[in-house]
């Protein structure tokens, strides 16, 4: 048998260092992370600020967040569970309810700056390319990076639909149209057309109809939330632009309401002092009544 080199010697095991812990549970991407927190020297204790959009199952959260060497400080943050209160009862994960939420982001965080009457942000919402320039006679608009995370940067993604949703509520994100839904990437042009049917559901409210003609019963299983809702095909648009009237009439977060709930005891409650004095002076009392009916 030939000489075979052992690589993995004692040498080794000694040397060996352990990746991050958010690296070895997968999810950090530290070579991003990096180049989007550190800041220039010269800046010195100046917040980078970063807009953060993470997508689950059944929720979209975004955050305007900074780091400092003990943590991320989360500025302010935005839900997509926070849409029934402005009119979105459904699609709570779709691309027009990852628009909503980073539009709600963007004049929440713009509302505590006092930046709201000064950055309005886009009202002609057509699905075009917007950028948000600083005015002259005041302070400059609040500038953010796209923080992504793990999430796969395919063209029409939803993280690039809550940007969108953020930088025509008025934040200044540095972003190109390449990503949108509708850009082609052969004739290097976007289609501000589909872009904007992405932002109000038309798309959704597409499928609905060709999956009702097609097929009544998968219609009625895949839906049954929206039919229960009574959004319909033709009133999903209308339901989007009420959205964001009513999120830039009131972008302010609400406290959730307090839920009266019991809990249950499954040890005995400790007794106060007085409680427990009581208590013997009773037992004391029961035995000295019972010996008094003994001697009678």
């Amino acid at each position: 048998m030939p000489f075979v080199k052992v690589i993995k010697n004692k040498a080794y095991f000694k040397r060996y260092q352990v990746k991050f812990r958010r690296r070895r549970e997968g999810k950090t991407d530290y070579f991003a992370r990096k180049r989007l927190v550190i800041q220039d020297k010269n800046k010195y204790n100046t917040p980078k600020y970063r807009l953060i959009v993470r997508s689950s199952n059944t929720d979209i959260c975004c955050q305007i967040a900074y780091a400092r060497l003990e943590g991320d400080y989360i500025v302010s943050a935005a839900y997509s569970h926070e849409l029934p209160r402005y009119g979105v009862k459904v699609g709570l994960t779709n691309y027009a309810a990852a628009y909503c939420t980073g539009l709600l982001l963007a004049r929440r965080i713009l509302q505590k700056f006092s930046l709201d009457k000064m950055y309005t942000g886009n009202d002609n919402i057509d699905g075009s390319y917007y950028c948000v320039e600083d005015q002259d006679d005041g302070p400059g608009a609040f500038r953010c990076c796209l923080d992504v995370g793990l999430a796969r940067t395919s063209t029409g993604a939803k993280v690039f639909a809550a940007m969108k949703g953020a930088v025509d509520g008025g934040l200044d994100i540095p972003h190109s149209e390449k990503r949108f839904p509708g850009y082609d990437a052969e004739g290097k042009s976007l289609d501000a057309e589909v872009h904007r049917n992405h932002i109000f559901g038309i798309h959704v409210s597409d499928y609905m109809k060709s999956l009702q003609e097609e097929d009544e019963e998968a219609f009625k299983k895949q839906f049954s939330r929206f039919i229960k809702n009574g959004v319909t095909a033709d009133s999903i648009e209308g339901m989007y632009k009420k959205a964001h009237a009513a999120i830039r009439a009131d972008p302010a977060a609400k406290p959730a309401a307090k839920k009266d709930v019991k809990k249950k005891r499954w040890t005995a409650k400790k007794l106060t002092l007085a409680e427990r004095q009581a208590k013997v002076a009773k037992a004391k009392e029961e035995f000295l009544s019972q010996i008094e009916a003994q001697k009678e």
